[in-house]
């Protein structure tokens, strides 16, 4: 009997083996054409770190529900060395902490919070979640971007009902800023997957040279290279000029990457999703031949909802519009900044009154907050208003005049033209009004001007736009620790060793100040600094004149910010996804005529009859839900807001019902709530009456009409 030649085949490279193996195998019947899962090519080296629900875990970092409601923050073995797992712990503290009101009275452990469970159960258990953490760069290759991606799968995760929520960070926070959002994702068993978006909370130490690493811990910039949460790309001969002509100073991410990089939140957003796709699959996936991995988890069995507050709800109305793959099947987010077109062509109604000024863009209404909001806090028609009372005694002092100084330089710029500084402070608080905050929002000024948002918030993004180095200096701003009396000064070592966790990327933080470097007296913390021009400290006026001529000049570093600004512009498509936003109508950092409002009209206008976007806008809400929990603080917020993040996991309940099951989206409305009332720092606890559900069938005097390129907001 004759024997078939034996044929010797030359070896193949495994590729063309898998290939060659996957193609028999189909010819065969034996093959399932699946997608091998390959990491992304923008992914830099991947940690993970599992956590067992008892010692350590994904949601508290194992202080459960009573270690996050201490106030007490968690400590370290060594103040000037922490370790990554201490920084882990403590940026969780104080995330979640300035996310949320964390007291009892105000709903933290009965209408949300670690205990509380998926179907809003209160249990007696910590809220601790088991899980593993996944956590990597991505990158272009430079080490110049190194935006921090990360991803959450708890052990519930069940890849037959799988399903993933984005929480890109909030403010300029770390990946950490949006945990609270998280939270809702990781009590459902979905992946949660996170977004630095390029901001950050711990800077470049210009003076000792040292950086941020993913892991929070620090490093000589030398020693990071390429792994550097953040340098701020100086030569040697540069670092040396600027440390010798202003030392002791430090530079952010958000200010001073040169990146812009909220033209890049969406981006970044869809690649959270994508990453967490690409984990799942390396765990869940079904095996090939070779026992590689496929990519059997994908959007067509994949229940993907994207969300986040402010800043991270922003990027996730982004990641939408931009979504040319379908990873995102849904939007569920709160209080979003989102910049809209140059000309939107839409019209804002509340009740019967047209708004006429509306859909300015972020950098545009902050830097017009912060030349009006010192003045306007002043003003006797709100002298009623949380922190008030405290803000004149420390800004109007006859000892510490800023506010007047404030009002009078307006005056003398030909911005107010009342003589007396009762008239002017009700002048500017009527330019406030009229360039489109709500009359809600005026109870709130003093406590924000007190807390010197609007200038961190405009110096911040008026760097990130600009594209401004540190170098730079932009209008006169450096960011650096002070003494009482305003001088710079060096920060204490501890307090770098810790900025990963307490800080949140908007100086003033965590030691940190606004200096305006061009004082009359030299450097100075900001609100302190005595003006050249007046000679009197007026709130750095001139800094904050310079700031506004970037949105409204025309010369070229008014050029440079405008540039930027063109880059961010949403276009209102969410392509027919499904969407849900809700905002609270007393927002005086995000208002709702520059925001919400103009971007859902602008949706309509847009998507037309395939628009999918509701509206929830919240009474007595605002955008600092932490702001409620500090009555021995801020003494009022109790009595007169509520918790707009339990608005947020309603939205997000509904959301997940609808792609879940098919359930109808409420339609766009107005809730009124119910404020606690009572005296100021003793509010009674919260109820369920002072938090009305969201109708599935609204009263027609709640209902909020939407047509195209035009919205009407019942009072």
């Amino acid at each position: 009997m004759k024997k078939n030649p034996v044929i010797a085949l030359p070896p193949l490279p495994l590729g063309a083996l898998a290939a060659l193996a996957a193609a028999v195998l189909a010819a065969c019947g034996g093959g399932d054409g699946g997608e091998r899962n390959a990491k992304p090519g923008y992914l830099g080296e991947v940690r993970q770190q599992s956590y067992d629900g008892s010692s350590d875990d994904l949601l508290t970092a194992g202080l459960g529900r009573s270690g996050l409601a201490a106030a007490t923050a968690p400590g370290f073995a060594d103040a000037l060395r922490p370790t990554a797992a201490e920084l882990r712990r403590l940026a969780i503290h104080t995330n979640y902490r300035a996310m949320l009101d964390m007291t009892a009275a105000g709903g933290y452990g009965t209408f949300y919070g670690p205990n509380v469970d998926a179907q809003g159960r209160v249990t007696a258990g910590e809220g601790k979640i088991a899980g593993t953490e996944y956590i990597a760069f991505s990158d272009d290759g430079t080490g110049r971007k190194n935006v921090t991606l990360m991803v959450q799968v708890p052990d519930s995760f069940d890849p037959r009902k799988a399903c993933i929520v984005t929480a890109t960070a909030s403010g300029s926070r770390g990946v950490y800023g949006a945990i609270s959002t998280g939270e809702w994702g990781l009590k459902r068993g979905c992946a949660v997957a996170y977004s630095d978006k390029g901001t950050g909370a711990a800077p470049h130490d210009l003076m000792g040279d040292t950086v941020p690493l993913i892991d929070g811990t620090r490093a000589t910039a030398a020693a990071a290279g390429k792994q550097a949460a953040f340098n701020a790309g100086l030569t040697a001969g540069e670092l040396a000029a600027f440390n010798t002509a202003t030392p002791n100073r430090f530079a952010f991410k958000h200010a001073h990457s040169g990146q812009n990089a909220e033209k890049d939140w969406g981006r970044t957003t869809l690649q959270a999703v994508e990453f967490a796709y690409y984990v799942l699959n390396e765990r869940y996936g079904d095996r090939n031949v070779l026992g590689e991995r496929l990519k059997t988890l994908k959007p067509g069995n994949t229940i993907v909802i994207a969300s986040s507050i402010s800043n991270g709800g922003g990027a996730a109305i982004a990641a939408a519009e931009q979504d040319t793959q379908g990873l995102i099947d849904g939007v569920a987010v709160s209080e979003p900044a989102v910049e809209l077109p140059a000309s939107p062509g839409v019209t804002v109604q509340r009740g019967s009154a047209a708004l006429p000024v509306v859909g300015r863009t972020l950098v545009d209404f902050t830097t017009y907050a912060n030349l009006y909001q010192p003045c306007a806090s002043l003003a006797a028609s709100v002298s009623g208003s949380p922190y008030a009372a405290a803000f004149a005694a420390g800004f109007a002092s006859a000892a510490l005049p800023i506010a007047p100084n404030r009002c009078a330089a307006l005056r003398t710029a030909g911005l107010l033209s009342a003589t007396t500084t009762a008239a002017q402070a009700e002048e500017a608080l009527q330019k406030l009004r009229d360039y489109g905050w709500e009359p809600e929002s005026g109870e709130l000024h003093a406590s924000l001007a007190a807390f010197e948002v609007a200038p961190a918030v405009s110096v911040t993004f008026a760097n990130s736009l600009s594209r401004a180095s540190v170098k730079d200096s932009l209008c006169g701003y450096s960011y650096a620790a002070a003494s009482a009396s305003g001088a710079v000064a060096p920060l204490a070592p501890e307090a770098l060793a810790s900025m990963f966790s307490t800080g949140n990327g908007v100086p003033p933080s965590s030691g940190v100040q606004l200096i305006n470097n061009k004082g009359k007296f030299g450097a100075a913390r900001d609100f302190l600094s005595v003006s050249v021009n007046s000679g009197v400290a007026d709130w750095n006026t001139p800094g904050a004149l310079c700031l506004r001529n970037l949105v409204t000049g025309s010369d070229a570093a008014a050029r440079a910010l405008q540039a930027g600004v063109d880059e961010t512009r949403r276009n209102g498509n969410l392509r027919g996804k499904p969407a849900i936003i809700v905002h609270g109508r007393a927002d005086a950092l995000l208002p709702v005529n520059h925001t919400t409002r103009p971007y859902v009209a602008l949706n309509r206008k847009v998507e037309g009859a395939a628009s999918k976007l509701s509206y929830v806008e919240v009474t007595n809400a605002q955008h600092f839900d932490s702001f409620i929990g500090l009555p021995a603080v801020l003494p009022g917020y109790d009595t007169r807001y509520i918790p707009l993040h339990v608005y947020l996991n309603r939205a997000l309940d509904a959301m997940y019902d609808h792609l879940a099951s098919g359930k109808a989206l409420p339609p766009s409305q107005v809730v009124r709530t119910v404020p606690r009332g009572g005296m100021p720092g003793q509010a009674p606890a919260l109820q369920p009456a002072n938090l009305p559900v969201i109708a599935g069938t609204p009263a027609a005097a709640d209902r909020i009409e939407v047509g195209a390129g035009a919205i009407r907001v019942p009072d």
